[in-house]
């Protein structure tokens, strides 16, 4: 019996967040330039959101290039670039056919014109569909994500539209990237760190973390089932005993 068939469906977490690491690595280890690890790394994204749409899950969030990743060498990142604008525009199609909405968070002004008008499009071509909702992280950082949502409120605060005793979580969060998304209940890194890396700091407070030493190009839905599957065993008690939650 594979993982997929041990899953309960009623269990499901709503949304799972992804740190996609080791293409580069990947691609060392078999004497080609990182690059080369990249567009295997493709063909991983494409799989793991082929097994998302088979379980319904609603929200799937990828780390897919932060803020810090601008400073990797130039060839690299304009490479990343190109092949984020191919991708994008290759997969529109398949997004249609499975019903995946896409989405991005982060600093996406920063993105080159051409990449940043593919997302755009894409964006509005899938904004109808009602299924996996596919967020990609592009040009993200937590801690600016953070600043951002701090600045946002205090200028609400100063024009009078916001009381500072109103301020709560729910205000909070409805100025993050992610809102209107449930927080995650599942984070996964790939190739054997032990990180946050920057990621979904607040949103994450709570989730379960699965940390497995495969690179990202080697991770397949079969890993991403495996994952699931440990995150149903553990016990979820949000501070309470386990008599209070079972």
């Amino acid at each position: 019996m594979g993982y997929r068939d041990q899953i309960d469906l009623s269990k499901l977490p709503q949304h799972i967040a992804i740190i996609m690491d080791g293409n580069g690595r990947w691609a060392k280890e078999k004497g080609k330039l990182r690059i080369f690890g990249h567009h295997n790394g493709v063909i991983s994204v494409r799989d793991v959101v082929e097994g998302a749409v088979n379980l319904d899950l609603k929200y799937l969030t990828l780390y897919t290039f932060s803020t810090e990743n601008w400073n990797r060498p130039k060839l690299e990142v304009m490479a990343i670039m190109e092949l984020m604008v191919s991708t994008i525009h290759k997969e529109i199609k398949n997004f249609m056919e499975k019903n995946v909405r896409l989405n991005a968070i982060g600093d996406l002004g920063l993105l080159p014109a051409k990449c940043y008008n593919e997302l755009q499009n894409a964006i509005e071509k899938t904004s109808n569909n009602t299924g996996l909702v596919l967020t990609l992280a592009l040009s993200y950082s937590s801690r600016r994500e953070i600043l951002r949502a701090v600045k946002n409120i205090a200028v609400k605060v100063q024009q009078g539209e916001l009381n500072a005793d109103e301020i709560d979580e729910a205000v909070f969060e409805d100025n993050l990237y992610t809102q209107g998304m449930p927080n995650p209940e599942l984070l996964i890194r790939t190739s054997g760190e032990f990180r946050i890396s920057n990621y979904l700091l607040w949103q994450i407070a709570y989730a379960e973390l699965y940390f497995t030493p495969k690179l990202w190009p080697d991770f397949r839905k079969e890993d991403f089932y495996e994952a699931i599957l440990d995150y149903q065993k553990r016990e979820r008690r949000f501070g309470m005993t386990s008599e209070q939650v079972n």
